[in-house]
């Protein structure tokens, strides 16, 4: 069965993490945490990481990283980096830049934490109010090796799409995976 790619950005989020697991059961996926959120809640950071899910940089505070100077997009980069390091043990590999906003000084900047930027090939649109429905009509015309974007910002749409997406990625004999970077 040929790969998809499930991605949650900016959490964690104590409304939805634990729902999200369950969700998910033991289908892998990629969370893209911010680091202010991170710090919040290392419980949740550690819960994802024992339900065996892949944890991604996506900056401190989410800002579009190209207009920052070039110390304040360090620090964004960094401080999460060292934070979900330090909480999981394990420093990540993946960064998905806030709103896919990059540019060469960007990909500059994670490239000096060795950090391969991950972008998606759908957006579900659950950040813009989209309901279950149309979160699940999105993820369908997901390629195989595709990147589905979804976020854990409490958003309770997303956690009831989740094992509706499953199984319609199942029917088309499809997997759910993790990315790769």
């Amino acid at each position: 069965m040929d790969p998809v790619a499930l991605t949650f950005d900016d959490g964690p989020h104590p409304e939805t993490t634990p729902a999200l697991l369950a969700a998910l059961g033991d289908a892998p996926a990629t969370f893209f945490l911010q680091g202010s959120n991170a710090a919040d809640h290392p419980d949740l950071v550690r819960a994802i990481a024992a339900a065996g899910h892949t944890i991604g940089n996506h900056s401190w505070t989410h800002p579009r990283l190209p207009a920052l100077s070039p110390p304040e997009r360090e620090l964004e980069v960094a401080r999460t980096q060292d934070l979900l390091t330090g909480i999981t043990g394990t420093r990540p590999a993946l960064f998905r830049p806030p709103y896919g906003d990059t540019d060469a000084a960007v990909a500059a900047t994670i490239a000096g934490h060795g950090l391969a930027e991950i972008l998606w090939t759908v957006d579900t649109r659950d950040w813009a109010g989209a309901s279950t429905g149309e979160i699940v009509e999105a993820s369908a015309v997901v390629e195989p090796g595709g990147v589905i974007l979804m976020h854990d910002g409490g958003y309770a749409s997303t956690v009831a799409a989740v094992p509706r997406i499953l199984a319609a990625l199942a029917a088309r004999g499809l997997r759910a995976a993790a990315v790769t970077g």
